[in-house]
């Protein structure tokens, strides 16, 4: 039994405010010709297939897409995440089902496991939990407010029900976040799912069946065991992923003993890259002509900042999406007294609104401007 495990795909979301759904779909397109030349039984997507609970038109689009051409091949089982709407991602899921689409986006359907046989003849009964918000399902499961309350209670109608299917292979589909003494990899990306420390829980509540497809962390990883894996996001979603090696998880399940587990790297269609220096530093680099193809992050260290940083980076980096300012050697204008309360005189207050702006304080030129500013004002004022 082959199985092929993805997740977090985020339709619809953008990189720094630039539309990258084009490469959503060429990641779609290459994922359906992998699952053909890997003969794979079964797809699983563990949740957040959206970006948002209302996607967009373009994003549903390339959801149709990628759900029509994985299902020519084979089933496809598919979990809500937390950015998902049950819902809307579940709607007419017993029609889909027809067509080898299977939603699992309710608590009534966790416990109702897709039977696959593989090309093989192994049998396996996989099982899809969607996102568990403890707020939301606690009472209905009967559990106490925590992620591992409720996965435990969700797990429980999983084991009762594999206890009755003898000699069969099984899988849970999950998105939440899985800890293993807190060593799990996070990226900037993700959306916390922690309210009063109740976010996570730990490998153990999922213990009981043969492979755990985990989806929610963007960084592909293992936790605690090999078989109980984060495929990770396809694409990079921030900066924090920048040394992620995105990919898919191939799983081989056999009818008895252990699971092999191969990871497939997913072609990078924009590579991330941060640059620190000076800008002139920066722009007079002959290496940095070689990042005009990636996503680029600049750090600049200048003591002032320089005219149209931005302008000028993207004349040589057409795809610098991020600017930050750095300061090495902060010089202070207090802007409060010697007591620490707030100063009242307006003319130090714009010297270190200047400095706030420019990362310098003023030079005599701009501050014999701010003082004639701030004499104006009062002069036009009136008398006190």
């Amino acid at each position: 039994m082959r199985v092929l495990h993805t997740s977090d795909w985020h339709l619809g979301r953008s990189f720094h405010g630039v539309d990258i759904l084009d490469h959503q779909r060429a990641f779609v397109t290459w994922l359906a010709d992998l699952v053909v030349t890997e003969a794979v039984d079964l797809v699983v997507v563990s949740g957040d297939v959206y970006d948002r609970a209302v996607p967009s038109l373009a994003a549903v689009s390339v959801w149709e897409e990628a759900v029509i051409d994985l299902t020519r091949t084979c089933p496809v089982l598919v979990t809500s995440g937390n950015h998902d709407s049950p819902t809307r991602l579940g709607f007419a899921g017993a029609l889909l089902a027809n067509a080898g689409l299977h939603l699992r986006t309710s608590l009534a359907a966790m416990s109702d496991p897709l039977l696959v046989t593989g090309k093989d003849g192994v049998e396996l009964a996989a099982y899809g939990l969607p996102y568990l918000e403890p707020d939301l399902h606690r009472e209905s499961l009967g559990a106490e407010r925590s992620h591992a309350a409720v996965l435990h209670a969700a797990m429980q109608r999983v084991r009762d029900d594999l206890a009755s299917r003898e000699g069969i292979r099984s899988l849970v589909a999950a998105h939440a976040f899985i800890t293993a003494g807190g060593d799990a990899i996070v990226s900037d990306s993700e959306r916390d799912l922690r309210v009063g420390g109740i976010g996570d829980a730990p490998a153990a509540v999922l213990n009981g069946v043969d492979y755990v497809a985990l989806g929610h962390l963007h960084g592909a990883q293992s936790v605690v065991d090999p078989t109980v894996r984060y495929s990770g996001s396809p694409l990079a979603f921030s900066f924090s992923e920048q040394d992620h090696v995105k990919s898919v998880t191939i799983v081989d399940i056999p009818a008895q003993g252990p699971i092999a587990i191969t990871v497939i790297p997913v072609p990078v269609p924009r590579p991330l890259i941060t640059l620190t220096g000076t800008l002139e530093s920066i722009l007079d680099d002959p290496a940095t002509q070689a990042y005009a193809d990636h996503w680029v992050r600049v750090r600049l260290t200048d003591a002032r900042r320089p005219d149209d940083p931005m302008g000028r980076l993207r004349a040589v980096l057409p795809h610098a999406v991020e600017l930050t300012f750095e300061r090495t050697d902060p010089v202070g204008v207090a802007a409060v007294d010697s007591d620490g309360v707030p100063t009242s005189d307006p003319l130090t207050v714009a010297e270190a609104f200047v400095e706030h702006v420019t990362s310098l304080p003023p030079d005599d030129i701009e501050r014999g401007l701010l003082r004639e500013a701030v004499e104006r004002v009062r002069i036009g004022g009136g008398p006190e």
